[in-house]
């Protein structure tokens, strides 16, 4: 059994790279896009779904479900990092790199924050993966549907990267990333978009995180 991290459908504010605020809804390119990694993950045994509840994760999660029956449980641990009185900025006309700093900008959190909390999502999803394991075995998946950030720093943190992987320097929009739930979490693979065909591409240049 498996974790299947995905990160939510393009929206219109990754496209014009803004920090989105958090009623975001997906783009139509973005359903998309959702509805197609949906058809890649009906191919693997997904039982349950947990996700942000932030609209772009979850109509991404809710198109995952249609395809494959599986349930869905929500979690703010697994929202987009907080950029508070930032979001709806223009991330290019900022002057500096809000993903990356370590402070917290007004009503936000700081990078620390962020960090716990990812944290605390990830020993959830574990501990989630533990009691559907005991229910359907060792060939069943969790699918865990989130945030360009939140997988990154996921995988920075927690997880060892296979051989021959790199950390990516951005998330694509619906990625999958398959982990093993079992310490030293290894990743089998890391930000795949090979679902994303001539109908659901990944549009260049759109902002990952925020």
């Amino acid at each position: 059994m498996s974790l299947v991290f995905v990160r939510h459908g393009e929206t219109p504010l990754n496209v014009s790279r803004v920090l989105q605020p958090p009623d975001t809804p997906l783009s139509d390119h973005g359903l998309t896009q959702a509805r197609a990694v949906a058809r890649r993950l009906a191919e693997l045994p997904i039982v349950a779904i947990l996700s942000s509840d932030l609209p772009r994760a979850l109509h991404t999660a809710q198109a995952i479900a249609l395809a494959t029956g599986a349930p869905i449980e929500t979690t703010a641990l697994l929202h987009e990092r907080n950029f508070g009185d930032l979001r709806g900025s223009a991330y290019d006309t900022l002057g500096f790199d809000p993903l990356t700093m370590d402070d917290a900008p007004s009503r936000g959190e700081s990078a620390q924050q962020f960090r716990d909390r990812v944290a605390q999502a990830f020993a959830h999803a574990l501990a989630r993966h533990g009691a559907l394991q005991q229910l359907h075995g060792t060939d069943a998946h969790l699918g865990v549907i989130t945030h360009g950030l939140v997988i990154w720093r996921i995988a920075e943190a927690h997880l060892r990267l296979g051989d021959g992987q790199v950390m990516p320097e951005r998330i694509g929009n619906t990625s999958v990333t398959i982990v093993s739930p079992e310490p030293p979490h290894v990743v089998e693979l890391l930000d795949c978009i090979r679902h994303l065909d001539d109908t659901a591409p990944q549009t260049s240049g759109t902002l990952s995180g925020g």
